[in-house]
């Protein structure tokens, strides 16, 4: 992998990435590898897999967080649900630097490689927590604050929509990052969504450099508070999904 090539994986979805920002994509690449090692983060190894699965792919939604911002450079928060080895909150940071991010996961080591990656980037304005959704949906710090919640391969959409809806402010914009069922998982967790303060899901397809696998984000705006019980506890949101 080199600069040239990420920046031209970019291009070839609609985004722009300067020398700095690829310098820092391909650095990251290399704290993968290096901790793959010693620990198991991810099974996505090969330059090209990473490259298109894990940095382009969690570039997608920028166009969408970008709408969300208003104007250029306004300050905007966004928490990464479930964020394993970092993505897409990471790749997010390093493309959108002004960008306020919360990287959440429930796997201490993933944290630990999440804070040790951000520290060698030297990338401000960004954390790894060490927590579970439906814990910190309940909590002062986090629920109903962030202008942008985001989660890729977490849940079904009816489990993650009583994840994501409880952390956005009213106002601020849900992403779940989805394959080809997108259409169905929205259409299966249009209820869900309207109860815990959502407007109706929209799906918006994406495209990656050289792959004909079909993706797209369910975008869910946030019009109401969601009701003091959500999100359940005990492991509810899986067990029982809201419909």
């Amino acid at each position: 992998m080199t600069k040239a090539a990420i920046r031209a994986a970019a291009t070839a979805i609609g985004l722009t990435l300067d020398d700095d920002q690829a310098e820092k994509l391909l650095r990251l690449r290399h704290l993968l590898l290096e901790a793959n090692a010693r620990f198991n983060l991810t099974a996505i190894t090969a330059d090209e897999d990473i490259l298109a699965l894990h940095f382009m792919d969690s570039l997608t939604p920028l166009p969408f967080i970008r709408a969300a911002q208003g104007a250029p450079g306004a300050r905007l928060t966004l928490i990464d649900v479930g964020s394993g080895a970092g993505f897409p909150g990471i790749p997010l940071k390093i493309a959108m630097p002004e960008l306020e991010v919360t990287l959440m996961d429930g796997t201490a080591k993933k944290v630990r490689f999440c804070q040790q990656a951000i520290a060698a980037l030297a990338l401000a304005d960004i954390r790894a927590i060490h927590a579970r959704a439906e814990e910190a949906g309940h909590q002062r710090a986090h629920r109903e604050r962030y202008d942008v919640v985001i989660a890729r391969a977490v849940a079904p959409m009816p489990t993650l929509a009583e994840y994501l809806l409880p952390l956005a402010r009213v106002g601020g914009l849900c992403i779940a990052m989805k394959g080809s069922e997108a259409q169905r998982e929205a259409a299966e967790a249009a209820g869900a969504i309207a109860k815990l303060g959502g407007a109706p899901p929209q799906v918006h397809p994406v495209r990656l450099p050289d792959r004909a696998d079909q993706r797209a984000l369910i975008l869910v705006h946030k019009v109401a508070p969601t009701p003091k019980l959500y999100p359940r506890a005990g492991g509810a949101p899986r067990k029982a999904a809201l419909r």
